[in-house]
């Protein structure tokens, strides 16, 4: 290992695998368009690529089993007046896409049924698709849609007047308004709808409390004078952001919702290529892929103790100006695929990458796929704008490996993100709640709540006196791993020397000669009587290790030795029985809680150890 620690990650083997040309989605016009958008979407149906079309603005619609090279002419959705700079796909229904223009405008669009982009017709006879709805009321360049992930037909807009609008596309009308005060670069939603994360050109990254219509957090974002990137993770309080610093080097930063002022430990420098990073999040692997604008990489990290860790970078020599990430439910689960991006590439193709887990195994991974988001809203609009929060029901994933559909298997959860009113938790106000509860959260099973830091035990302050002794006897134990037994009396199990393999009894102990102890004073040999409390004690700790014998007589209090004990009458035997029985199970207690202690800072010192290795 060279002296380099490796992280245990199940994710830390994950791979990106390209895919054959006649393979990709061929003979694109994809827009040249300086925008920056991601260019194309994708759902387990269909693709969408913003299409370079002149006179006017359109966009393509590829279903995703029509791969190869595609006609010179193929439909379009046309209606834009001018160049359609974003769309989003419905999370709730597959055939439903809207787009924004630089006409001010947004369009509604349903995939006709059966489409295809080979039609079985001459070229001059092909018919383009027209929109289904039409919303406006932005009077500028529509730079960003997005469809609420809990809520349905609730869709935020990002124009070039400075506002994100709410629209309820049922009833045609922008409901909300929020006055962002410059240009929108990035927008996200929580996972259940009721907050909007912005980045903007003024380097604010704003947290919305969308229908109080108003700003709940705003804080300086990335100092660089390029664009920012920001999405929300999952159904966690976190969000991230990509951006620049004031020397251009591109930067990831980690922020919590509670508390914006500042990132979680800091802006993290990635390099100094130019081209724009963009974010995207796997709620199930708890991954995040920068995928660079310009470059053809993808790098990937895990989210780890509120840590960006790295896992490895896809590397390719084609750049891509557009990526998309398919949701979690079309991803190949019998390659043991968890996610796949759409590339663009040379502005001519869209190549396909999958990241595949490396496992032999045929069967479904269920560690690799927890249950994920179906295609059952949570709320209406109307109960949306009402106040409600909620997430939309779980599907699980091994339904779709069997084949058997989308198959629910939980309902509704409420309020899965902290809201904005919820102060930060105060370590004396959490204190009592964990120890009336202290399992509150187990009965949740979807959203998966953030990992805690791992908190290495420490060692009483007599233990740490000891620091030594102690680091002594855990190398004892990672070298020996055989346990013998010891005396029925005793709790305690230790790893003794080959010379005393055997266990003694009560009776060989007491008619055997003792070997003396540095700590513990040379007495007589006993008659057979009851013995003094010094040598049941001496018997009790005979079987321990010199380590042990340390710690022990540190932390018990001293023993009085035969000398000093006056004799006693025949009459109070046995009260002196009971006292000596009793000594010895406050004794045995001690000792059986020192080999607890002992076995918890065995196993924490063993971690550490790993982790310096």
């Amino acid at each position: 290992m060279s002296g380099r620690f490796v992280r245990s990650s199940k994710y830390r083997h994950v791979f990106g695998r390209s895919t054959r040309k006649e393979q990709c989605y061929d003979n694109l016009r994809i827009s040249r368009n300086a925008w920056d958008t991601n260019l194309v979407k994708v759902n387990p149906k269909h693709l969408a690529v913003n299409w370079e079309a002149g006179g006017g603005g359109a966009f393509a619609v590829i279903p995703l089993d029509e791969r190869g090279k595609l006609p010179e002419r193929i439909p379009l959705f046309r209606g834009h007046t001018a160049v359609v700079l974003d769309t989003d796909w419905n999370p709730f229904d597959d055939d439903l896409i809207a787009s924004g223009s630089d006409d001010g405008k947004v369009f509604l669009w349903r995939v006709p049924e059966n489409f295809t982009v080979r039609p079985d017709a001459e070229a001059d006879d092909i018919q383009d698709i027209a929109p289904v709805g039409k919303l406006s009321g932005h009077p500028k360049k529509i730079g960003h849609v997005l469809f609420n992930p809990a809520a349905e037909n609730v869709l935020a807009t990002a124009s070039g007047d400075y506002t994100v609008k709410i629209w309820d596309i049922e009833a045609g009308a922008a409901k909300l308004t929020l006055n962002v005060g410059d240009i929108v670069q990035s927008q996200s939603w929580s996972a259940n709808g009721s907050l909007l994360v912005t980045t903007s050109r003024d380097k604010k990254l704003r947290l919305w409390d969308v229908r109080q219509e108003r700003p709940a957090q705003e804080t300086n974002g990335h100092s660089g004078a390029k664009n920012s990137r920001t999405v929300w993770l999952g159904e966690r309080d976190r969000i991230a952001t990509t951006g620049f610093s004031k020397m251009s080097d591109r930067q990831l930063a980690l922020w919590d919702i509670r508390a914006v002022r500042e990132p979680i430990n800091g802006f993290k420098t990635l390099d100094s290529i130019s081209g724009v990073c963009m974010p995207f999040w796997d709620d199930g692997t708890n991954c995040l892929y920068l995928a660079g604008r310009g470059d053809g990489n993808i790098r990937y990290f895990e989210l780890e103790n509120d840590k960006f860790e790295y896992l490895s970078e896809y590397k390719s020599a084609d750049p891509q100006r557009g990526v998309a990430f398919m949701p979690k439910r079309g991803v190949n689960m019998h390659e043991n695929e968890v996610a796949r991006a759409f590339k663009t590439v040379s502005d001519g193709y869209v190549e396909p990458v999958s990241f595949i887990v490396p496992r032999r195994s045929e069967n479904f991974q269920d560690d690799i796929y927890p249950p994920t988001i179906g295609v059952t809203p949570a709320m209406g609009p109307s109960e949306w704008l009402s106040g409600k929060e909620a997430i939309p029901p779980k599907i699980s994933m091994a339904s779709l490996f069997d084949g058997e559909g989308l198959k629910e298997i939980s309902g509704v959860q409420d309020k899965p993100t902290t809201t904005m009113d919820d102060p930060a938790p105060k370590p004396a106000e959490a204190e009592p709640v964990a120890k009336k509860t202290p399992e509150p959260v187990a009965p949740k099973a979807a959203p998966e709540p953030a990992p805690e830091p791992v908190s290495v035990a420490r060692p009483a302050p007599s233990m740490k006196e000891q620091g030594a002794s102690m680091a002594a006897m855990v190398t004892k134990f990672a070298d020996e791993e055989v346990e013998e037994p010891v005396d029925d009396d005793s709790s305690f199990e230790e790893v003794p020397k080959p010379s005393e393999r055997a266990a003694r009894s009560a009776v060989a102990e007491s008619s055997s000669p003792r070997v003396s102890s540095p700590l513990w004073p040379k007495e007589p040999e006993p008659e057979p009587k009851p013995q003094s409390r010094v040598a049941v004690s001496t018997f009790l700790l005979d079987s321990l290790s010199y380590e042990t014998k340390v710690l022990i007589y540190h932390q018990t209090p001293t023993i009085p030795s035969p000398a000093s004990e006056p004799s006693v009458p025949t009459s109070a035997v046995h009260k002196e029985i009971e006292e000596i029985k009793n000594l010895i199970a406050q004794q045995t207690k001690i000792i059986a809680d020192q080999a607890s202690q002992m076995q918890k800072l065995t196993s924490d010192m063993e971690k550490l150890k790993s982790k310096l290795n």
